[in-house]
């Protein structure tokens, strides 16, 4: 996950500070398989590990469905029975991204018609008061989910984010705005929790990774979305209230989609309703995978709706510890290594090779993360989240080593610019290819099935508070420090974070989350 926070982005630098800155494996078999499907009963693929079935149940009736070979090679579609559930889910990220990206180019209009242009403190408070909101969200969900389970989460959800878009773009004061984005990100900091859960609980183990991968690439899609319909905002100043109707679509559509996707089998199993379960790994997993699925999703839960109950203070014995401080701890790296204030500097950076536009300036850091998050669609279930993670912190301390040099060294003016664009481009793709998805991937993979919802909450809820105090100090230690110590101090941390991996995660890749439960819990 993570995500960038692009309303942090230029809101204040591009207008209040515009000085600050100058500156080879072998291939994979494949299987195509081409049974009919729909969204949730009739997208069953019960044969898609067939040889596996056979042995596994030889009094099975299903056969061996067509494939389409190419050479020694077969497409293996084991993962497109959970993906449009897996889609609809990932539409709540679109929507985190669309609301992140809204407000970088109209804050200036918004501001003008709502009567607080050139308050920089009322314009941060519009900002911080979505954070808030979120904070809010990401403690609450836990709870909820535990108790509702995914699916219906999802559903209420869309309540604040609706009511949020719509009361926001029919704002005629500050307070109308600032509740509207008050609830705006109060569904946003439950979505930030909730997706992550469903996606690892209702994804099969091989195609976990990939499938988490989409939460980034919603993300970044809205992101760019909200930017592309930003753009006019520069001509029109009343282009604002379209764009914020606008955000209300993609809650309609996960509300509606939501009443047609599964519920984690997980979840329902725990809750006792093992029948339906049953029939949910049947539709996603194939039938061969349902005993054994049953099987070990008992061997860590009660099933009988106890688990439900999970208390806050669990959090506080061992090993869910353990979880929550890893847990927490990468999401204070995450965002002290800088990704929102790089970001929030970004369009500044820009400006300074001639892109005068900061909203198609920050069309382009959007692409520059979307093409991160699709490497890292195909790279995680294939080299592993520790690896993909180290890697990605590595080549954010050298990004970050690299601005700083073409800022203190002396370089020709058009050369220390360049390099500071290399250096932001390298950074922003580092991050979107392993800190900001694996980080959202490995958390609810580590939780324990009683715990998940309340850790992720735990967690995501310290990325809020981090993400606040970023962007509340970021200007003013520049303005005191200059930008190369602390661009230097984001790769130390950079460094830190790489260290950190390495020595606190464990690789969760090919194993599913009973297995990874059982191991870290030594009373298992």
């Amino acid at each position: 996950m993570d995500t960038i926070d692009f309303v942090s982005s230029a809101i204040i630098s591009t207008h209040s500070n515009p000085k600050l800155l100058s500156f080879s494996k072998p291939k994979p078999k494949f299987k195509i398989i081409t049974k009919p499907y729909s969204l949730t009963h009739s997208f069953r693929l019960s044969n898609l590990r067939v040889s596996a079935i056979k042995d596994h149940n030889p009094d099975s009736q299903v056969t061996k469905p067509p494939s389409v070979e190419n050479g020694d090679e077969e497409l293996d579609l084991g993962w497109l029975p959970a993906f449009p559930h897996v889609l609809i889910a990932s539409m709540s990220n679109f929507t985190f991204g669309y609301h992140i990206g809204v407000m970088n180019g109209p804050i200036v209009s918004i501001a003008q018609e709502l009567g607080f242009q050139g308050n920089s403190f009322i314009e941060g408070l519009v900002v911080s008061i979505f954070i808030a909101g979120a904070f809010i969200g990401s403690l609450a969900t836990g709870s909820l989910v535990d108790k509702l389970g995914c699916r219906l989460t999802f559903q209420i959800d869309t309540i604040p984010l609706i009511l949020g878009a719509i009361i926001s773009a029919n704002a005629h004061s500050l307070d109308e705005i600032l509740w509207g984005r008050f609830l705006v990100g109060l569904g946003i900091g439950v979505n930030a929790v909730l997706v992550p859960i469903y996606i690892s609980e209702v994804a099969p183990t091989k195609y976990r990774g990939s499938l988490g991968s989409l939460c980034q690439i919603g993300t970044c899609l809205g992101i760019i979305a909200s930017l592309s319909l930003g753009i006019p905002s520069e001509n029109d100043p009343h282009w604002w209230r379209t764009m914020l109707y606008i955000a209300s679509v993609p809650g309609f559509i996960v509300g509606l989609g939501m009443q047609f996707a599964v519920d984690s089998p997980r979840w329902l199993c725990k809750a006792g309703r093992i029948n339906d379960a049953k029939k949910v790994i049947r539709e996603l997993w194939g039938a061969s995978e349902v005993e054994r699925a049953i099987e070990e999703f008992q061997s860590v839960s009660k099933n009988d709706g106890s688990d439900l109950d999970s208390r806050w203070s669990e959090i506080l014995d061992q090993p869910h510890s353990r979880v929550a401080f890893i847990g927490g701890a990468l999401f204070v790296l995450q965002q002290f290594a800088g990704i929102n204030a790089v970001l929030y500097f970004s369009s500044l950076t820009f400006h300074d090779v001639g892109i005068q536009s900061s909203a198609l300036a920050s069309l382009f850091v959007g692409l520059t993360n979307f093409a991160g998050a699709l490497c890292a669609l195909y790279l995680i279930d294939r080299e592993g989240r520790q690896k993909l993670i180290i890697g990605s912190y590595l080549g954010m301390a050298i990004s970050m080593f690299l601005v700083v040099y073409a800022v203190i060294f002396p370089l020709d003016e058009q050369i220390s610019n360049n390099l500071s664009i290399l250096g932001t481009i390298m950074y922003i793709f580092s991050f979107a290819i392993g800190a900001g998805p694996v980080t959202g991937i490995i958390i609810p993979e580590l939780s324990s099935t009683r715990t998940r919802g309340k850790i992720m909450g735990f967690s995501f809820s310290t990325h809020w508070v981090c993400n606040f105090v970023v962007g509340l100090f970021f200007l003013e230690l520049v303005e005191k420090f200059g930008v190369a110590p602390v661009y230097a101090s984001f790769g130390a941390v950079s460094l830190l974070a790489a260290a950190f991996a390495h020595y606190f995660l464990v690789e969760t890749k090919g194993r599913s989350l009973e297995e990874i439960e059982r191991s870290l819990n030594p009373k298992a």
